[in-house]
């Protein structure tokens, strides 16, 4: 609702604060708003706009207390209202993982940018109230608990105007919620820089939109270390041997009846033999692939199934079902594949068949193999197969350190990196800068060059 009842009093302070910060109070149709601000500069300005607002006989709204327009005459657009805008328009076009992205990093910010209003909900009520039923539109239309219900409607009430991003302590208390988890505590410099790209996304629709003049997350650089470039640790690297050793483990794990682990060896066979993501394994179907009676087959890989949660897929299930990362729709990876994974698909196919769809790897009951189920027979296997020291270290502690292994004995076997590139799916650029400390076998030789340069000779055996 509008009213033109509009009363503004003047400044006042609330020293029951540490520091005293200076309230502008006044009120729309008889409800009462207040706003606080650290300096009385920063009050007075807001007080004015309020005072122009009035003057022009602008109708304010009954529910955030704010004229239509502000700054430059654009509608007071809430920052809850521009986070629902985004998101319709990027919802049907983004992957599981990015629309899990979004939720999350506009959950994160909305509370930080709301008004003092009575009877703000529990952090934990009011996130799972933007996750789980305002934000994800599938949801919007659920039936929502009492406390949920009370946390979506003070949102809808405490949510502030786009248009206070131009003031740069708004821009600041943002950022803060950002580079903070739910409990208060640093998030990780990954986790800022991930929600930081989807907010400042969402405020360049807010331009798009006219509400904004400018990115106002571009007026701001604040550090969060060094861009980590997220190279492999050569520890967690396994040899051929100890390769071969996981996966003949895998065929005592669970036993011979239930067979958990061998109808999971050639699925870790993929990711080492292959250097196959677990999303693009887990997507595998037979008519992918070659499989001659002897020599080297080959993969066309063309989908990939990762986990994502049963939240943010359009099918429901926990697993999307994508095309292959950072390529065109329908655009295929071929990838040779050596004699003992060919025998290992073979084998796997003859007894445990494909799912109905024709994926070679599946659960008992046909269903996408869970991350969580592989992840446990490959902590299971890893104990079958080594030392109680190497079980206690880093080395393949998880079954993604596999594609590690595979890609690293490619490098090392002297393949040319464009063409380890194209097999494992990455840029040049990037293969070299994450595999760059695994790259073995030419110390010696560039010890024996700087030792030729300098005129002396290697007198060690």
């Amino acid at each position: 609702m509008k009213s033109y009842k509009v009363v503004i009093w003047k400044l006042s302070i609330n020293r029951s604060a540490k520091k005293p910060t200076y309230l502008v109070r006044w009120s729309v149709d008889g409800e009462p708003f207040h706003e606080s601000h650290k300096t009385k500069a920063l009050a007075d300005r807001f007080r004015a706009k309020l005072l122009r607002a009035a003057d022009k006989g602008e109708p304010f709204d009954t529910v955030t207390g704010l004229p239509d327009s502000l700054r430059g005459g654009k509608a007071a657009l809430s920052f809850l209202e521009l986070a629902l805008k985004y998101i319709d328009t990027r919802w049907a076009e983004a992957s599981a993982k990015q629309r899990d992205s979004m939720t999350d990093a506009l959950a994160t910010v909305l509370p930080a940018l709301v008004k003092q209003v009575r009877g703000r909900p529990a952090p934990a009520d009011l996130r799972r109230a933007l996750r789980s039923y305002v934000l994800p539109p599938p949801r919007r239309e659920r039936e929502r608990p009492e406390e949920i219900a009370s946390a979506v409607k003070w949102i809808e009430k405490a949510s502030l105007p786009v248009v206070e991003l131009q003031e740069i302590t708004r821009v600041h208390d943002l950022i803060d919620a950002l580079t903070r988890k739910l409990d208060g505590k640093p998030a990780a410099t990954q986790t800022y820089r991930r929600r930081r790209a989807v907010v400042f996304n969402a405020l360049e629709y807010a331009v798009e939109l006219e509400t904004l003049h400018s990115n106002p997350l571009s007026r701001v650089r604040r550090k969060r270390g060094k861009r980590a470039v997220q190279e492999v640790d050569r520890r967690v690297v396994v040899n051929p041997r100890q390769a071969r050793e996981l996966l003949t483990a895998l065929t005592y794990v669970g036993g011979y009846e239930r067979a958990s682990g061998r109808r999971l060896r050639a699925f870790f066979g993929c990711l080492y033999y292959a250097a196959m993501r677990p999303g693009e394994a887990l997507g595998l179907r037979l008519s992918d692939c070659t499989l001659p009676e002897k020599g080297w087959g080959r993969i066309d890989l063309a989908e990939t199934r990762p986990t994502a949660g049963k939240a943010w897929t359009d099918s429901g299930e926990a697993h999307d079902r994508r095309g292959l990362k950072q390529r065109a729709d329908g655009e295929v990876r071929i990838v040779p594949i050596p004699p003992p994974l060919v025998r290992m698909l073979q084998d796997h196919a003859k007894e445990f068949g494909t799912a109905e769809d024709g994926r070679l790897f599946s659960s008992e009951r046909g269903n996408v193999i869970a991350a969580s189920s592989y992840s446990r027979a490959w902590k299971q296997a890893r104990a079958l197969a080594f030392p109680p020291e190497q079980v206690a270290s880093v080395l393949a502690a998880r079954p993604y350190d596999l594609r590690h292994a595979g890609v690293s004995q490619w490098l090392n076997s002297g393949v040319p990196a464009p063409e380890v590139a194209a097999r494992a799916g990455h840029s040049v650029d990037v293969l070299l800068k994450i595999y760059a400390k695994c790259i073995d076998g030419q110390e010696q030789e560039m010890n024996d060059r700087i030792l030729k340069g300098l005129g002396e000779e290697d007198t060690q055996d």
